[in-house]
């Protein structure tokens, strides 16, 4: 069966790469139109916003600092106005600051719940009104295991994706009776630009952790948000969907 998303817009944060590129492209595949964002990397952004019109969709490249509020209503905005809706918001951006605990300074702790989890309270609550008033709507939050398994040098990060799930189930119940969905994926060891550049010794002994021998790929984790984001998933709200291999079963 082909999942089809046509006549519908999504947002996705945190796009330019990685991840949030393989989600954006998966759900213009389905027909949706994307507004997505992206914090610096403005080259990328505007190669994947022709690669996405490409494929017969509207499409909307947007700068914006996910920790700041008053950017995410005004790509919310825009998306609205240029694209004319919003119906699927998924929340990628995030980013790392590791460090053993009694090592990490304030900053590095305040800079990623900043971008991983306030980031994501500021564009479910810009995207929350215009989905009650259209009475539909699908939220997907992109956490971690690391939030659910905890991590050694990445308590910050580790904080930050395990509030995101509670986020995502809080949220759940509020926007349940107008029709909105909320849930959460949970990538595992995923190849990215972030693992490409760590040595090979590492890679082995995170992927010997993971049940089925071997790291995930983008497209994994994309194929689950558009899973969520389609008609298959219309009883689906408040879940925690983990793609990783069995690495945090």
């Amino acid at each position: 069966m082909q999942i089809t998303l046509s006549g519908k817009t999504a947002l996705v944060t945190g796009a330019s790469r990685g991840i949030g590129r393989a989600i954006a492209t998966r759900l213009a595949q389905a027909g949706a139109n994307v507004g997505f964002t992206y914090k610096s990397s403005e080259d990328k952004a505007l190669a994947l916003q022709k690669e996405l019109e490409s494929f017969g969709v509207k499409a909307l490249a947007m700068k914006a600092d996910a920790s700041s509020f008053s950017e995410a209503q005004a790509a919310v905005d825009a998306t609205l106005s240029q694209l004319g809706g919003l119906h699927i918001l998924v929340n990628n951006a995030g980013i790392a600051r590791d460090g053993l605990l009694v090592r990490m300074s304030e900053a590095q702790w305040d800079e990623v719940i900043a971008n991983n989890l306030k980031s994501a309270f500021n564009y479910a609550k810009a995207a929350a009104r215009p989905m009650m008033q259209q009475r539909d709507g699908r939220i997907i939050n992109i956490t971690s295991v690391i939030g659910l398994m905890g991590n050694a040098g990445q308590a910050n990060y580790a904080a930050s994706k395990a509030g995101l799930i509670g986020f995502t189930k809080s949220l759940a119940k509020e926007l349940a009776s107008r029709n909105i969905l909320v849930n959460a994926v949970a990538p595992g060891w995923i190849e990215t630009d972030m693992t490409e550049g760590l040595n090979d010794e590492l890679k082995k002994q995170m992927e010997a952790l993971i049940p089925l021998k071997r790291s995930g790929k983008a497209e994994d984790v994309a194929d689950a948000v558009l899973f969520l984001s389609s008609s298959l998933a219309n009883y689906i709200t408040g879940e925690c969907l983990r793609v990783d291999g069995g690495m945090a079963m």
